[in-house]
């Protein structure tokens, strides 16, 4: 812990490196790359500690509070002042700047970041090649080249994760995950603080989802248990036109939680994407942009020949986005609905259980391998947009894989396996009977064998939450567009929500490696989904309302289709009049954005002042 301006800051391992292991002869020796590597960590400010493992060797990183603060300072962050302006990060002025809900100075995205810059950038700025060995291998370090990048294309370092904080990780575990009593209530700055504005904005949208499906799980279940008689028929399009309502309101409230989560965490939307796109693309490679010569365009006599040019490039990559859409769609008119339907086709004429378990054995197989085709057509796509940061193009997957739905693996058996398989190679080194035990002594070597938070397809642009967004979709998807033929799916919906909380939270904490953050302000893209989803409720509904008042078949379908389109008209003007009676933002948040475009404003025109006084006193 070291102090500053009063507020303590801890200093804790928060990074680690795996690095393949090499014979014990060669630690002595000074070209030894991981030595060097050791070396070139302490001497950037780095606080390393060697850990010996049972099938790779590990480096942990802490960084003291004022390396971290002089990287922010390099890395030109943009934070928010106590005067309401977003400026770059300057160390001797950090009075200045707002502090985190914990009290810290930098968010975990943040701080990762500048770890980022300060393991990658180690560079060899000698003017020589300097000579490394590993192993009884021999390379060459060149000259501005960076050495964690130069050791990981020779496979000697193998991966950089963050490490789990043990004394918040069991916090969060006491008082979150497995606080089953408090029901959807949950620690959403800690979550934020510890993993990151994503993470803790998918908590906050299934916690406030799980709270407002009480009101329909309560009416719904009311109409299970309550016998209306003559009056049921009346009672479910109530019922229906109340979902309506309710789903619109819910999802109007939703922005105006998550403009104050924003606030609170002292975020803005553009920044914060920015800082973690940056901080991510590391990992998950870059994406193709557009050429721009920004020289030409700084230029005042040729300011309308840039516009063309943006204009232009606008226009493009559009076209270009519209045509990856069209090809997927395409993709499952052509390739799956086809196969669905053979598979319907069949089964309707099986002729033994036995055979319709066959049938959907291999249904199921073939469509997994579809939706991981799928999802890797996809991220190819996607490299071919001009997306404005990695959320744009993790927005754009979510739109284009929607249709599918794969299962998620149990990260428990992997993590065992993985485990098993590193103390079986080491016992066959070793010579050991099968039967003597070795243990996994280290917690950064157990952390680095649990599998990481990924999602099942294209997870070089999604994390984990992709298949947890697309199991709340699914989920709102089927209680809305069926709530007249079975009204008490929300209750069970509220009753799986709340479990859900609980498993999500024990699965990040003890069962996966700690993510790498990343920035998303909003839920992205799965908030035009939900709208989606709203608007075609309101189509299966009022059918199905049809298919009910006319039992006997009476109906023509002039007067039946008429009744459907009344019906649908009138909800979609009522879903559009709610959405627009609740304010995007509460009042304070908007007010506090005012009041700090104002102060920003009269500050910058005082320092106008001041410059302009400055100069007419130096003209005279």
């Amino acid at each position: 812990m070291v102090e500053m301006n009063g507020h303590m800051e801890q200093t804790g391992f928060e990074v680690g490196v795996v690095v393949s292991k090499r014979n014990a002869g060669d630690e002595k020796d000074e070209s030894d790359c991981i030595q060097v590597l050791v070396s070139e960590l302490e001497k950037a400010g780095l606080i390393v500690e060697r850990v010996y493992g049972i099938s790779d060797d590990f480096i942990k990183l802490a960084v003291p509070s004022e390396i971290l603060g002089r990287v922010a300072t390099d890395l030109q962050l943009k934070k928010p002042t106590h005067i309401g302006m977003d400026i770059h990060f300057e160390w001797d002025q950090v009075a200045a700047f707002v502090r985190q809900p914990d009290g810290s100075l930098f968010s975990w995205c943040e701080r990762f970041r500048c770890f980022h810059h300060l393991v990658y950038g180690i560079v060899n700025m000698t003017e020589s090649a300097i000579t490394l060995r590993f192993d009884g291998k021999v390379f060459e370090w060149k000259m501005g080249e960076s050495l964690l990048k130069k050791l990981e294309t020779k496979g000697i370092v193998r991966k950089v994760f963050p490490l789990h904080d043990e004394t918040k990780r069991k916090w969060l575990l006491r008082n979150w995950a497995l606080n089953w009593l408090d029901f959807s209530w949950q620690p959403i700055d800690e979550v934020y603080s510890y993993y990151g504005t994503k993470i803790a904005t998918y908590f906050a949208f299934l916690g406030m989802y799980t709270k407002w499906l009480s009101c329909p799980a309560a009416f719904g279940l009311t109409l299970h248990l309550v016998d209306f008689g003559s009056w049921q028929l009346m009672v479910l399009p109530i019922f229906f036109i109340f979902t309506i309502m309710w789903a619109a309101l819910f999802l109007q409230f939703w922005k105006r939680k998550n403009a104050a989560l924003l606030t609170r965490w002292q975020i803005s939307y553009s920044e914060e994407s920015e800082t973690v796109s940056k901080a991510v693309d590391t990992d998950r490679g870059s994406f193709v942009q557009p050429h721009v010569d920004h020289k030409q365009l700084r230029s005042g006599e040729k300011s309308k020949e840039g516009n063309k040019i943006f204009h232009s490039e606008e226009w493009f990559w559009r076209l270009m986005r519209f045509r990856n859409d069209v090809i997927v769609v395409l993709g499952i008119i052509c390739l799956q609905l086809p196969f669905e339907l053979a598979y319907a086709h069949f089964y309707e004429f099986a002729g033994s259980d036995i055979m319709k378990f066959g049938l959907t054995a291999v249904y199921f197989l073939i469509i997994q391998y579809y939706t991981r085709v799928c999802g890797k057509v996809s991220v190819k796509l996607i490299k071919y947009e001009h997306n404005r940061s990695m959320e744009s193009s993790a927005d754009s997957l979510v739109y284009k894989v929607f249709e599918n739905l794969l299962e998620n693996s149990i990260p428990y058996l992997k993590y065992s396996y993985k485990k098993y398989k590193a103390v079986h190679k080491k016992k066959c080194e070793n010579g050991l009977s099968t039967r003597k035990s070795i243990q996994l002594v280290f917690r950064v070597e157990k952390e680095y064998l649990k599998p990481s938070y990924c999602a099942s397809i294209g997870e070089e642009l999604e994390d984990g939450l992709f298949d947890d967004f697309l199991k709340l979709a699914l989920q709102f998807g089927l209680i809305m567009m069926f709530s007249c033929a079975f009204p008490l799916a929300f209750a069970f919906a509220g009753v799986n929500n709340l479990t859900e909380i609980r498993i999500d939270a024990l699965k990040l904490l003890t069962i996966l490696r700690r993510p790498i953050p990343r920035a998303a302000a909003t839920i992205g893209a799965w908030l035009n989904i939900f709208q989606f989803l709203i608007v075609m409720s309101i189509c299966t509904n009022c059918a199905l309302l049809v298919c009910l008042y006319d039992q006997e078949g009476k109906w023509t379908i002039e007067p039946g289709l008429a009744a459907i389109l009344i019906v649908e008209h009138l909800l979609l003007l009522l879903k559009f009049v709610f959405s627009h009676l609740v304010p995007e933002e509460p009042a304070w948040v908007r007010a506090n954005r005012v009041k700090n475009a104002a102060q920003a404003q009269d500050m910058c025109s005082k320092q106008l002042r001041s410059l302009y006084s400055m100069k007419k006193r130096m003209e005279e």
